[in-house]
């Protein structure tokens, strides 16, 4: 009824005030009517919500009528932008002189200007939006303005092309009919679709083209002056062996007028010639040089001689190229090879006078050591044979005991004892200098502790050096060093010697240093100093500084010695000196792995008596075909209170322990027993016979291999000449 008496045509300010009429009327008519439940107040009062429910309505109908209208105003505004924009890149692309396409990333063309494409009149009407990409390159490989390469179908150029349209970027050239050219850039975009670009490129090919003629042309020129300047002869065939270039040189060399030179020439007229006037080198043939010319699959470079008369040689090279065709080359060697020969004869002559030269030098060195090679077997036999009595002689003075001798002979004794030791050492001087000369000293490298070695010799010079009053330091060093024993022994011996000989006062100090990772050995002495004129001189053999050789003094044996060692070993020798404050030798030597073999306590070594005590009552034989030397042994065995049996070969002894039946405590075996078995020999003999027992072998011979045999077949070694000390060493591992 209320919406009865509003008139929607009216404004809102018209409705609102008959709207509060009625609203005023309604409420003097509820105030004058009484209704017991309240009904009629209750259908007001929803009334009244009702109008404010309805009045919140409208508010938002009106706002979003407002808001709607400002959406399709901007929507408008939109499409206009986008209209403009579109019709701006139309407008764009259109100025564009190259033909642009834009495909989407489902290849469907969204776009294109009018010159995409314009080269191919007969497919414009199909380049429309929703073209696809395939049907595009269809379109294309049949057009007949599109000039196919050889040999190949528009189904085949289809599938190169659409194989290129995988690729993100590619750029390549389409020929066209008419010697026209279409450069073709394809991009992809960042969504996934494709940029086409196509330029008209044929101006810069046929100018390229152009320029590349006069280029091919001017470089023609420049190879024919090239060809007519130098000074072989060449000539140029094409793929079937036609003749295409020459120079004149040529001509000149094979004697043939170049009237009859001639464009499209055969090879074969070339080849007449050679049979005719010119002979082949040794290795190629007419037949051979045809077959290579008219050989298909690859050839590979030929070069031959040929000879023409007696007066000239040509040195001919072949070579294929990259069109199939060859190129020969012609040079005149006759004066090379003339000088060749002339060179060969010298050098028949020249080696012919080397070698004689060769024979004598050979001669004289085989001369040479043959004497060296005579020289050490003298001195190694000299040294054994006097090594033999002299042990004798050692041990005689060291059978004759202390109580049948009267004081003014003991004296006599002991300088005869002394002398004895220092021939003994001069003859192993001799020895060792014989065999690292000769190249025979064998070396075995290990291990080899400094505390047990440095200790020895400590022990060894001490004596020495205070009869002298002198001071002996030797620094402890616990490193282990890979050296031979022996031979480091020999050299750190010569040299505290040698340092103890010439110094008269103040000290001897030996130690080592740590150097990365090797080990320097020094031995310092107070003595004169070596002048530096002088340094290279003490090597030599016999040579004393300012002292003549004896052999009292030293035979100036020991630093030459030391230096060959040193080579043998490996170990670099060094000399520090200064004249009037003393010298220092220094010996490098690389550290070991190992722990080096253990050292044994010097209290657990045993002295001479009680050696003698421990073996006697003893039976010992001796095995020895030097009468004198056993004769000595035997007596100074029997004054140790052992008794002694004696022979002079392996094979007599072995007969007389069968013969008395009795197995001695100990066998001294000499090594050269002469004819027959050798003492080792003779030892394993008998220990196969009788088991095992104590045994060593007797020998002037140091070298290492009969110590590696004694040492495999656990039997002792004592080295000639025979020191009464060395038989209580062995006596004391009883």
């Amino acid at each position: 009824m209320i919406d009865s008496l509003l008139n929607p045509a009216d404004p809102p300010a018209r409705q609102t005030e008959k709207l509060l009429q009625i609203v005023q009327v309604l409420m003097r008519r509820v105030e004058s009517i009484t209704d017991d439940g309240g009904a009629a107040y209750a259908q007001f009062q929803r009334a009244a919500m009702l109008e404010d429910q309805v009045r919140e309505r409208t508010a938002d109908l009106e706002r979003t009528l407002d808001l709607l209208n400002l959406s399709n105003a901007r929507l408008a505004d939109a499409n206009k932008a986008t209209e403009a924009a579109r019709q701006n890149l139309a407008n764009a692309i259109e100025t564009v002189q190259e033909g642009f396409a834009l495909f989407d990333a489902d290849d469907v063309l969204v776009l294109c200007n009018s010159r995409f494409g314009m080269h191919m009149v007969d497919i414009v009407d199909h380049l429309r939006p929703g073209l696809t990409f395939d049907a595009y390159i269809t379109h294309v490989s049949r057009s007949r303005y599109l000039a196919l390469p050889e040999r190949e179908t528009p189904e085949d150029w289809a599938v190169r092309r659409r194989r290129r349209h995988l690729d993100r970027h590619v750029i390549f050239n389409v020929r066209m009919i008419w010697d026209r050219w279409v450069q073709v850039s394809e991009h992809r975009t960042a969504d996934g679709g494709t940029v086409i670009l196509q330029t008209d490129v044929t101006d810069i090919i046929r100018s390229e083209r152009l320029e590349r003629g006069k280029m091919l042309d001017d470089q023609a020129r420049i190879i024919r002056a090239t060809l007519d300047h130098i000074n072989q002869g060449v000539c140029i065939f094409d793929a079937d062996a036609r003749l295409v270039g020459w120079n004149q040189r040529l001509g000149t060399l094979l004697a043939i007028p170049l009237a009859r030179f001639r464009i499209g020439a055969s090879f074969d007229y070339l080849l007449e010639r050679f049979q005719r006037e010119i002979s082949f080198g040794e290795g190629m043939s007419a037949p051979l040089l045809e077959a290579w010319v008219k050989a298909r699959a690859g050839r590979a470079a030929l070069n031959f001689e040929l000879r023409r008369g007696d007066d000239l040689i040509l040195d001919v090279f072949a070579q294929e190229m990259p069109d199939r065709g060859f190129v020969m080359s012609f040079t005149d060697v006759t004066a090379e090879r003339a000088a060749i020969e002339a060179l060969s004869r010298a050098n028949e002559t020249l080696e012919a006078r080397v070698m004689e030269r060769t024979l004598e030098l050979e001669d004289a060195l085989a001369h040479a050591e043959r004497a060296n090679a005579s020289r050490s077997r003298f001195v190694a036999a000299a040294s054994h044979d006097l090594l033999q009595p002299l042990s004798a002689a050692k041990l005689f003075i060291a059978s004759i005991g202390d109580e049948a001798v009267e004081p003014q002979s003991r004296e006599a004794l002991e300088k005869a004892q002394n002398a004895l030791d220092s021939v003994e050492g001069i003859l192993a001087a001799l020895l060792d200098i014989s065999k690292l000369e000769s190249g025979k000293a064998a070396v075995s490298v290990g291990p080899v502790r400094l505390d047990r070695l440095l200790a020895q010799l400590r022990d060894e010079f001490a004596p020495l050096a205070a009869a002298k009053g002198l001071r002996l330091v030797v620094v402890p060093c616990s490193a282990v060093v890979a050296s031979d024993p022996a031979y480091l022994r020999r050299i750190l011996q010569n040299l505290i010697g040698n340092a103890i000989r010439y110094t008269t006062q103040g000290r001897v100090l030996v130690g080592a240093r740590a150097k990365a990772g090797l080990l320097r050995l020094e031995v310092w002495d107070t003595g004169p100093g070596i002048p530096e004129a002088d340094q290279e001189n003490i090597f030599k053999e016999f040579h004393r500084l300012n002292a003549p050789a004896s052999a009292s003094e030293g035979m100036g044996l020991g630093l030459a010695i030391v230096e060959r060692a040193c080579g043998l070993l490996g170990h670099p020798l060094g000399l520090s000196s200064q004249v009037g404050r003393g010298t220092c030798f220094m010996l490098q030597l690389p550290r070991a792995d190992g722990a080096g073999p253990p050292m044994v306590p010097s209290e657990s070594r045993r002295g001479g008596d009680e050696s003698r005590r421990v073996a006697q009552d003893k039976i010992a034989f001796l095995v020895e075909n030097d009468s004198d030397l056993r004769r000595a042994m035997g007596l100074l065995l029997e004054k140790w209170g052992m008794s002694v049996l004696d022979a002079a070969s392996g094979e007599e002894a072995l007969a007389l322990i069968e013969e008395i039946g009795i197995l001695p405590d100990f066998f001294l075996v000499d090594q050269q027993l002469g004819a027959g078995m050798t003492g080792v020999d003779f030892i394993i003999a008998l220990r196969a016979r009788h088991g095992a027992v104590p045994a060593s072998i007797v020998t002037a011979n140091r070298r290492a291999e009969l110590a590696a045999l004694c040492a495999a077949s656990q039997i002792g070694l004592i080295y000639k000449p025979v020191d009464a000390r060395a038989l209580e060493v062995f006596l004391s591992g009883l």
